[in-house]
């Protein structure tokens, strides 16, 4: 597809993030046109619709999907729909962007993939964890460089604060909509894998603070996903994994991701990178190269890969099945109570 045709887009799910991020950042680009919407009701896809002046509101999601007006399918859906929608807009022959949290189970990101693989002519993207878009290639350079020696350990702390009993119930909450997504920990460990690679074994156990929510429709409704979660685990490249994720942890000091290695340490907190070397006192602040200074990019980068012009890094489905993957084999350790192997059995 050359720059003077144009791309036309059709939005499935207009949350925050869709109208917050997508849309504009797709109205921003030359010879883009979003011509479609659908949102959860007929209600709020009109209001949508009005406020970004776009033309056709479908009734549901399979229309928009099979229509001939568009030949880009963007997904901000909860999870619970991004395998259906992504498997027919692929067979309907259209590129596909889907929300994070690719899917609700490792077995349908592998369907995902599976079919994504059976279309090259397709462009397909995953919207990518977002929190190290601007560390990410000076980190990468650091590793490389041998700034941290060998990697031997890596600790992440992601911290809410004290737990809220009177809160609504979040589409986070079930696992109708969310499948096995607990709390932040696939974007976080989709951060890991650009740094060191994915885990080959983990331990986990988690733990359920608030089990009762009301949902909107006043109803009080059990929860089963945890709201605190540690985790060990030995990562592909040899360096030992401790993650522990919390919203009921108040007074935590905020988010903390640490790379230790056997000759310096790196620190990410705050969206700020720390460094020190065998011998230094203290952490000092690192800042990366020009050329290394990313950010959200998402929306470009599909177009321009629809267009020819670069190939998707953030985030492909390969590396959404991976962080699936993990996901799926922390509640197989839940579960069992045992170490377990990442992936799934081919």
């Amino acid at each position: 597809m050359t720059n003077q045709e144009t791309i036309r887009i059709g939005i499935v799910g207009a949350g925050k993030n869709t109208r917050d991020r997508h849309i504009p950042g797709l109205r921003a680009m030359d010879n883009v046109q979003i011509v479609s919407l659908v949102n959860r009701s007929v209600e709020s896809s009109q209001k949508v619709a009005d406020a970004f002046n776009i033309s056709t509101v479908y009734a549901n999601w399979r229309e928009l999907v099979e229509a001939d007006d568009t030949n880009a399918i963007v997904i901000g859906t909860w999870p619970y729909l991004h395998h259906p929608i992504t498997l027919a807009a692929l067979n309907a022959g259209k590129h596909v962007m889907v929300e994070a949290r690719m899917a609700m189970s490792a077995s349908e990101a592998k369907d995902m993939a599976k079919i994504a693989s059976q279309h090259p002519e397709l462009i397909t993207q995953i919207v990518p964890s977002p929190m190290t878009l601007h560390l990410d290639k000076t980190i990468k350079r650091l590793i490389t460089e041998d700034y941290l020696g060998d990697v031997l350990a890596i600790d992440v702390r992601v911290n809410g604060g004290f737990a809220d009993y009177d809160a609504p119930m979040h589409w986070r909450d079930d696992t109708k909509l969310s499948g096995m997504n607990i709390m932040s920990l696939g974007i976080w460990y989709e951060a890991l894998m650009r740094w060191v690679g994915t885990a080959k074994t983990l331990m986990a156990n988690g733990h359920t603070v608030v089990k009762m929510r009301k949902n909107d429709q006043g109803n009080k409704i059990a929860i089963n996903i945890p709201d605190h979660l540690n985790i060990i685990g030995e990562m592909v490249c040899g360096a030992q994994l401790s993650m522990s994720l919390s919203t009921v942890r108040g007074l935590s000091g905020g988010t903390t991701a640490l790379l230790h290695g056997t000759e310096g340490t790196l620190q990410i907190q705050g969206g700020k990178l720390f460094g020190g070397k065998r011998g230094d006192t203290d952490l000092s602040p690192i800042e990366g190269r020009e050329d290394e200074k990313g950010g959200w990019r998402v929306e470009e980068e599909f177009i321009q890969a629809i267009r020819g012009e670069e190939a998707i890094s953030h985030t492909t489905f390969s590396d959404g099945l991976a962080y699936m993957e993990f996901t799926e084999a922390v509640h197989r350790s839940m579960a069992s109570r045992k170490m377990v192997k990442v992936g799934l059995a081919t």
